[in-house]
């Protein structure tokens, strides 16, 4: 699927080129959702004192937190073995995995919404200095190549609507779609094999009435 007449991911992340470039100040803002994910790939990544947050550790996060609603996107018969496949590409131990949920349904118990389309935070950089997780140089290509997949931007800021340097807002669905289908890594060649639709997926992604700004 042409993304919507404009450059194809590939084309459009490219290193920043000094100071004056637009790609070196881009910035985007995450939903809810994908913000609660991201906050918990980074404390994943702290527990096991890494100094980046991997790509499994955000498909842990969005596991977590937005199994529920990604696991339509895989054929209902294979969500068991796409649970374990998911498990096994994170790392992470049972006991590790139970907490976690443990964590996750405690705070839906006590009434802390756990979605939120229509509300998003802005990235925030993460201070090396107090020697926490930053996202890998892998992580980065996918929320690079996601500001420029997703279709949708910031209202807030009054630009013409040819203006590239809107802010774009990312989806959990737009990571996902990105981690499979325009970044390589292994992650992504394991979801790939999973039996997980993209074509679906891509266009849930690309469809205007999931917008998270509605």
């Amino acid at each position: 699927m042409n993304l919507f007449g404009r450059k194809s991911a590939r084309e459009a992340v490219r290193p920043a080129q000094g100071k004056s470039s637009t790609r070196a100040a881009a910035a985007h803002y995450l939903t809810l959702d994908l913000s609660r994910a991201m906050d918990l790939a980074a404390m994943l990544a702290n527990s096991r004192a890494a100094r980046f947050i991997e790509i499994p550790d955000l498909l842990a996060g969005l596991y977590i937190y937005e199994w529920d609603r990604l696991s339509q996107y895989w054929p209902e018969e294979n969500r068991d073995q796409v649970e374990e496949m998911l498990r096994d590409i994170c790392q992470i131990s049972p006991q590790r995995w139970n907490y976690w949920i443990a964590e996750y349904d405690a705070q839906r118990k006590a009434g802390e919404p756990v979605s939120g389309w229509k509300r998003f935070h802005k990235t925030k950089a993460v201070s090396q200095a107090k020697g926490l997780p930053t996202p890998s140089v892998g992580l980065k290509s996918v929320l690079d190549v996601a500001e420029v997949v997703s279709p949708f931007r910031d209202p807030r800021r009054d630009l013409k609507e040819s203006d590239e340097t809107a802010v774009p807002v990312l989806t959990s669905e737009c990571m996902l779609l990105c981690i499979v289908k325009f970044v390589a890594s292994a992650t992504g060649r394991k979801l790939a094999e999973s039996g997980l639709d993209t074509v679906q997926l891509e266009r849930a992604v690309l469809d205007p009435k999931r917008s998270p700004l509605r």
